[in-house]
């Protein structure tokens, strides 16, 4: 087998492969000598075809099956002959194939890029710190208590908190909105579920009233049609309910999954919660930092198709969150450009990953598996299952070993970089907003450096 190889622009390469027509007319003789004891044709015995009348009615398919299983086995042979490393799937083209001569064929296909490492010291990461303060906990412990409150029927009028069920219609210059009209709706006064103006005008409303009023929609209101419009609005009342919010109580403290040690236990309980979230914001804060500075140091041309399957995963995770009703067999067709700078950096930085993990020799022990998967299960009630179901689903198990990888180069990355830590409050670590405000900061420094 012969096999020249050109680079094309870019990381295209094209091969030219030419397998000995000797070999390729041997393969198709054995091949047209096996059709022709299966074969089947009028007038002939079975196993009695003349070899000539074979070749004449299957010659062309044999020949054309035979090129394209050699084309698929010589690329292969190819590649690991000349060491390339092919991005994605090559495209075969026949250059010839007839009768006495060699097959000979092209292969065009990108390869991996080689990654040349940058220099992780000029990274500069920022790094939140909070302490979980009592009055976090308090929050904390209102937000509980918000989530298992109970409504009650109340005979009085409604006021800040409370919840209404109401059938409401909604009409503008004497023509019903369908939008704005509904029946058996439920929601609470004082929490934006409703526009502003319909929340306020029903405070103070008793069941069975009934009351007409004018609510103006936001200019920012989701439906464009009805921004900024007037709407006349005619409400029916059938029930006020009352919040009931859960004492701290040993019933309250069962229902979190504390059974015994009363209130101290819970708080206990609470804060140690509070921080493995507060630490589990901090690590991902911190990763997603280092891998968009990987992205910012490094520059090298990504292979089309890694980057085109990217693209397309991007998409079917998008899809996945639009689930259609059953039935509905309209495809939404999203188009490349919407998820294409996002595909490309998740490449590069999957590929400078793979570098360090490569040229820096980090590999995961049989032990670190271990206690990641213990940690995995510790979550659940039956941990020695969940530890069985990971071991027994190799993809879930590769999974768990790259996470650990990456940890491993994220610690790497860090012992290099530049660090500022970050003080901030807890909440302000959790929403994101500590290291928000600095990046507003650093643009508006920018815009004034600009400026002079």
């Amino acid at each position: 087998m012969n096999v020249s190889v050109e680079t094309l622009p870019g990381l295209e390469r094209k091969l030219t492969i030419a397998i000995e027509g000797e070999k390729f007319e041997s393969e198709i003789s054995v091949r047209l000598t096996q059709a022709k004891q299966k074969a089947k044709i009028p007038g002939f015995r079975a196993g009695k075809i003349p070899l000539k009348e074979v070749r004449r009615r299957y010659g062309p398919a044999i020949r054309a099956e035979v090129a394209g299983e050699m084309m698929q086995t010589g690329f292969f042979e190819a590649i690991q002959q000349e060491e390339l490393n092919p991005a994605g799937t090559p495209k075969l083209d026949v250059v010839k194939m007839d009768p006495g001569t060699d097959l000979e064929f092209t292969a065009i296909f990108d390869v991996y890029p080689k990654v040349e490492l940058g220099d992780f010291s000029s990274i500069e990461i920022r790094k939140p710190q909070a302490e979980i303060e009592e009055t976090d906990m308090e929050e904390m412990v209102d937000k509980l208590r918000d989530q298992h409150t109970n409504y009650e029927t109340v005979e009085r009028a409604s006021i800040e908190g409370d919840q209404v069920k109401v059938d409401f219609s909604g009409s503008l210059d004497g023509e019903k909105i369908e939008s704005a009209s509904g029946e058996g709706v439920v929601f609470s006064l004082g929490k934006g579920q409703m526009i502003k103006d319909f929340e306020e005008a029903l405070v103070g409303v008793s069941a069975l009233e009934e009351k007409s009023f004018d609510a103006t929609f936001p200019e920012d209101y989701r439906a464009e049609e009805l921004q900024k419009k007037t709407v006349q609005f005619e409400v029916k009342v059938l029930e006020v309910l009352e919040a009931k919010k859960p004492e701290l109580n040993e019933e309250f403290f069962k229902k979190l999954g504390v059974e015994d040690g009363g209130q101290d236990k819970f708080m206990e309980e609470l804060k140690n919660n509070m921080q493995k979230e507060l630490d589990s914001s901090i690590t991902n804060q911190t990763k997603q930092q280092v891998m968009d500075s990987l992205a910012e140091i490094h520059e090298f041309a990504l292979p089309s198709d890694v980057v085109q399957r990217e693209i397309q995963a991007l998409k079917e995770q998008m899809l996945g969150q639009f689930q259609q009703p059953p039935g509905n067999s309209q495809k939404i067709d999203l188009p490349d450009d919407l998820f294409r700078d996002q595909a490309e950096k998740r490449v590069k930085v999957g590929l400078v990953v793979n570098e360090i993990i490569s040229s820096r020799e980090i590999k995961v022990e049989e032990t670190d598996l271990e206690e990641k998967l213990a940690e995995l299960a510790s979550a659940y009630g039956e941990p020695e299952q969940v530890i069985s179901w990971y071991k027994n689903n190799p993809d879930q198990m590769r999974g768990v070993e790259m996470g650990l990888l990456e940890d491993r180069v994220i610690d790497l990355i860090l012992e290099e970089a530049k660090i500022e830590s970050v003080k901030a409050a807890y909440s302000e670590v959790l929403s994101g907003a500590a290291l928000a405000s600095l990046k507003v900061d650093d643009k508006a420094g920018e815009q004034v450096e600009t400026q002079d």
